[in-house]
């Protein structure tokens, strides 16, 4: 054997070294499918029971949804995280705040939030689906109140509150946080849980719910399992699964980490949401544009997180940069397409032709595109000269 030989054997040996290395995150990137179009969703989350300016907020964002087309005439759509309760201010501060009363969506206060969810739902602009029934458990905000006079003041008050005023690691809604780290919730109480709410969203929306994102994503087994009794098919994740809080109050534990269409372990189908869009913090238009091409590349429908606060706090920058995010996405993506989780969830299992890929250098470019997103892989790749390959494999220089 030449040397030339001998060394490229050697090459192709490390090359085999590294891929058998990361057999597991590669092949899961080659199974996820990949998508033909660009598809766009904007996931936002806490509406609801809450603050009652929420209905003009609706009203002007249905509008603003109904303006923005595309190519096939389809408005773009939000989806909405909905919240079916805030604590009844009234009633607990004339307890002292010693007892939990519940103010929920059904409630004639909310009519005019009801109202503007529903024009948008009739619209196709809006696509609700499961927050929870509250933006926390309710017996750990009870507990914290004890000893924290904000809190105690946030459950008395007597406007209808808003969750983001309460302290993060409280916002989690399937441990019990009143004290850091968090403590795991029995199983019989989040069964009892998720049925109520379940019963409630159905109350107001007239169906069960399908689609479901837990606040502030931290949930576990337990809870899917408990989701797929109540009728979810879909779940809404950042990727990845946080089970706890830790000591410092941050969402921790991790037990799992998905990508889109893998299935729970009770058969729902998982979606990745990872773009951010938060104009109150800072988050603009461009993380909208880059995030759309980039899971474009991909072969990946792009979710961009937004929340109710951006609509309520800082509006006219918030309508403005979505209206400009939404035009300046088309503009890069002439083909793009506007979408329901739950429609994407079922193109994606039936391998729909029209939106599912099955060329092979078409996937091959996708699944190229996926493996800078592991981690230490690229590095590897560059050092052993394995990227060269890939490169040429995924059609680009």
């Amino acid at each position: 054997m030449s040397v030339l030989a001998l060394v490229f054997a050697l090459w192709l040996l490390l090359w085999g070294g590294v891929l058998l290395a990361f057999a597991v995150p590669l092949a899961a990137r080659w199974r996820e499918p990949v998508l033909r179009c660009p598809l766009l969703i904007i996931e936002s989350d806490d509406w609801g029971a809450g603050p009652l300016a929420q209905a003009a907020a609706l009203l002007r964002l249905s509008a603003l949804l109904q303006g923005v087309r595309d190519s096939h005439g389809r408005p773009a759509v939000m989806t909405l995280g909905v919240v079916l309760e805030v604590p009844d201010g009234a009633r607990m501060a004339a307890t002292g705040c010693a007892e939990y009363h519940a103010l929920t969506l059904a409630d004639t206060r909310f009519e005019g939030v009801r109202a503007a969810m529903q024009d948008g739902i009739e619209a196709g602009v809006f696509a609700p689906q499961l927050h929870g029934q509250c933006h926390y458990w309710p017996a750990a905000v009870m507990a914290a109140a004890q000893m924290d006079g904000a809190v105690r003041a946030w459950l008395g008050a007597a406007d209808p509150a808003a969750s983001e005023d309460l302290p993060s690691h409280l916002q989690s809604r399937w441990v019990d946080a009143a004290s850091l780290p968090s403590r795991t919730l029995s199983t019989d109480a989040i069964q009892r849980a998720v049925a109520d709410e379940a019963s409630a969203y159905q109350a107001v929306f007239g169906s069960v719910p399908q689609v479901a994102v837990a606040t502030t994503f931290v949930w576990n087994d337990v809870v899917e399992a408990a989701w797929r009794e109540a009728g979810v098919d879909v779940i809404i994740t950042p990727g990845r699964r946080a089970t706890c809080r830790n000591a410092n109050g941050q969402p921790a534990c991790v037990d799992a980490t998905m990508l889109t269409a893998e299935r729970s372990l009770t058969g729902q189908t998982y979606l990745v949401r990872d773009v951010y869009f938060e104009p109150a913090l800072g988050h603009d238009v461009p993380r909208v544009v880059d995030g759309l091409q980039q899971r474009t590349r991909q072969g990946r429908a792009c979710l961009v997180e937004t929340h109710r606060f951006n609509f309520l706090r800082a509006p006219e920058r918030s309508f403005a940069a979505l209206e400009t995010a939404l035009h300046q996405a088309l503009a890069v993506c002439p083909g793009l397409r506007f979408i329901t989780p739950l429609e994407l969830a079922h193109a994606l299992h039936a391998h729909d032709a029209d939106s599912v890929e099955t060329r092979l250098r078409p996937r091959l470019r996708a699944w190229r595109a996926r493996l800078d997103e592991i981690p230490r892989f690229r590095r590897i790749a560059q050092l052993t000269g394995l990227m060269l390959p890939l490169r040429l494999l995924g059609g680009t220089t």
